[in-house]
């Protein structure tokens, strides 16, 4: 007979394949009766789904990690949704300010914007609720990936509302964007924002000279993979770069795991 605590955590470790599915068959559900009807008013949810299902996945995956819920459901909602409207109303507002005064933006200079913006929520919650958040290095990975995926779906609305609007209403040159957005999110915002939380978290644990250079370290690195992925671009740079940033994610929360494993956390 299997112990109930087993059972739940066996169940928080696969519940992503539950959020996956669920979302895919509204999205489906939505898309068919928008592509039978016409009905524009359908549009934003379409847009909406498309842009959250797989990021919301993700972030399923990387809470279950542990084999435990590390943060509830509100509070997880709420860095999403929060540190992802945070983050890229802080980046358009830096990126514009900088493109009026240079002409350009290099993308290592939108890498440095976008990646400081996505921090702003989670440094947030340090400093005011640090005594809740700080004792636990994989909730402050999961943080950062639930801030990271915020921002990706909303970047990805936009462009998909974008294309809508160039295409002249065409479903599915929106469809498109969401489909290549979405997919490849995880491996980026959520990933790099994931990779730097990690090294901010190791900090605020241990405020050592060692991990403050190893924070400084995981943001330099977080951007040099975001501008890699925007200046280079293409499916090569994609695989790569995404295939370096989940494998270093994964080994966080697989460090994170023994490290919260040793030390008595309160709940």
């Amino acid at each position: 007979m299997i112990h109930p605590m087993t059972a739940q955590q066996v169940a928080r470790r696969w519940a992503w394949i539950g959020t996956f599915l669920i979302g895919a068959a509204l999205y489906l559900l939505v898309l068919g009766v928008l592509t039978d009807t016409g009905n524009p008013n359908l549009f934003p949810t379409m847009i909406l789904l498309g842009a959250l299902v797989v990021p919301l996945t993700f972030v399923t995956f990387a809470a279950g990690r542990s084999g435990r819920w590390l943060i509830d459901g509100p509070t997880l909602g709420g860095c999403l949704l929060f540190g992802g409207v945070v983050g890229v109303v802080v980046a358009g507002l830096l990126e514009y300010d900088a493109m009026r005064r240079l002409g350009t933006l290099p993308m290592v200079r939108v890498g440095l914007i976008e990646e400081a913006a996505k921090l702003v929520v989670p440094a947030i919650l340090v400093v005011f609720f640090g005594h809740r958040y700080r004792v636990s290095l994989g909730k402050g990975i999961v943080i950062g990936v639930a801030v990271g995926t915020g921002f990706a779906v909303l970047e990805t609305m936009g462009y998909a509302f974008v294309a809508l609007l160039q295409s002249g209403g065409n479903v599915g040159a929106a469809e498109q964007t969401l489909f290549i957005r979405g997919l490849l999110s995880p491996a980026g915002h959520a990933a790099w924002t994931g990779l730097t939380c990690w090294g901010l978290w190791r900090f605020v644990i241990a405020p050592t000279g060692k991990h403050f250079l190893g924070f400084l370290g995981m943001y330099a690195l977080a951007v040099a993979l975001h501008t890699t992925w925007d200046g280079i671009g293409g499916r090569v740079t994609y695989a790569i770069v995404g295939a370096i940033s989940i494998g270093l994610l994964l080994i966080g929360l697989k460090r994170a795991q023994r490290t919260d494993n040793r030390v008595a956390v309160p709940a």
